[in-house]
């Protein structure tokens, strides 16, 4: 039988491609997104015409849903429709993120650092609640995996950028903690940290620092480019499968090299 994932931060970027990869080798996905601007991030955020013409893609195997990952009862209303319209969940992927910052920590407001932490962390923790029991009531023995996206700014300060610094080292310690909660059931919690990709945010990056493009990111990894999405759900849809049974607590470094 099909596996069948949540994926958050679904509208466009690794969280999109995440659902496209997962969606092509079989899985049945309930994409998920706020689809709506946010106080504290400067750039305008996935839309709900981006989510729903994802899911038109694969209208058998793919559900889109408007969720806010800060509000637990939304996304438990997300798990709910994974379990209505597929049978339940074997893994969950919190990819939703948003970047804020652009000056030094002490110039940083309270919507910036919220939406950092009330997106960024409370989000992840919001979809472990609602979906982690879930995948505890399979049968055993278990192969469900909850993945989180962290970042490389998890394990290098970034100028500027002190709160969104401390939200992925926090995303990086929720995993561990998830995992070390999981042990012995089978259930596997990993974070996967990518170096600068070609997305929204990233955009947003460049923006903050006076850069023209993206491409002047690209000289801080050893691969010398900007990665694209799919690399980094590459290694997303992997840790969300069967044989990833041997990494949890623990963080995949998919940054072309930037923490080498």
């Amino acid at each position: 039988m099909s596996r069948v994932a949540i994926v958050t931060g679904a509208a466009r970027g690794i969280g999109a491609a995440v659902v496209r990869q997962l969606a092509t080798e079989g899985w049945r996905v309930v994409a998920t997104d706020i689809c709506a601007e946010l106080p504290g991030a400067s750039y305008p955020l996935g839309t709900r015409a981006q989510l729903r013409e994802l899911a038109e893609q694969w209208p058998d195997s793919v559900r889109d849903v408007v969720a806010d990952v800060r509000d637990d009862a939304a996304v438990r209303h997300a798990v709910e429709v994974a379990e209505a319209e597929f049978g339940g969940i074997d893994a969950a992927v919190a990819a939703a993120a948003v970047m804020a910052g652009g000056e030094p920590l002490w110039e940083t407001t309270d919507e910036q650092w919220n939406a950092l932490f009330d997106v960024g962390v409370r989000g992840v923790a919001n979809l472990a609640r609602a979906a982690v029991p879930k995948l505890l009531q399979q049968p055993e023995p278990r192969s469900g995996r909850f993945v989180a996206l962290a970042s490389s700014a998890a394990h290098r300060g970034l100028y500027h950028l002190a709160g969104y610094n401390a939200a992925k080292h926090a995303v990086v310690g929720l995993i561990r903690g998830l995992a070390t909660d999981l042990r012995g059931t089978g259930i596997t919690a990993t974070a996967v940290s990518p170096g600068s990709t070609r997305t929204d945010m990233l955009t947003a990056t460049a923006a903050y620092y006076d850069l023209p493009d993206v491409e002047e990111f690209s000289r801080h990894q050893l691969v010398e480019r900007i990665l694209e999405p799919e690399e980094v759900a590459a290694a997303v849809c992997w840790l969300c499968g069967e044989r990833s049974s041997a990494i949890t607590g623990t963080v995949v470094h998919a940054d072309g090299g930037f923490t080498a």
